[in-house]
């Protein structure tokens, strides 16, 4: 059982549209988009940390995926990705816990950043070392 704050902005898009037939025809859909969402966020970083994985363990529903996360400095985390954002859950792999109230945050660059001094470094350096490669492109 998880409980989640409550956002009264959801609450007004949470008005039984449910039972609508254009809505049904996306059922199960939304399962894979959430799961193909975490691989993304995994993907678009992996390089800058120590590990990170979609949870095997935890299940995907069609609102939420975890997705676990160890940092160059060795500190492991669990995170949530939901249609809110991406927050720590746990501090493990595979967990939440429920009395965590940690705040959401818009990208995984910017939660990384809040965790990880050795991520922002990479990442940072990854970005100088892309830019350097446009300029001497457009000076060719």
């Amino acid at each position: 059982r998880m409980e989640t704050d409550c956002n009264p902005m959801e609450l007004a898009n949470n008005t039984g549209f449910e039972e609508d037939s254009d809505y049904r025809d996306f059922e199960g859909t939304d399962v894979k988009d959430m799961r193909l969402e975490a691989e993304a966020v995994v993907n678009d970083v992996l390089f800058a940390v120590s590990n990170m994985f979609v949870s095997k363990t935890l299940p995907c529903a069609e609102d939420v995926a975890y997705i676990n996360v160890e940092t160059r400095e060795r500190n492991r985390y669990c995170l949530e990705l939901t249609e809110a954002g991406l927050r720590v859950v746990a501090y493990d792999f595979d967990q939440t816990d429920d009395r965590l109230q940690t705040p959401y945050h818009e990208t995984v660059y910017s939660l990384l950043d809040s965790l990880s001094p050795a991520y922002r470094e990479v990442f940072g350096n990854a970005l100088l070392q892309r830019l350097e490669a446009l300029k001497k492109e457009s000076q060719s």
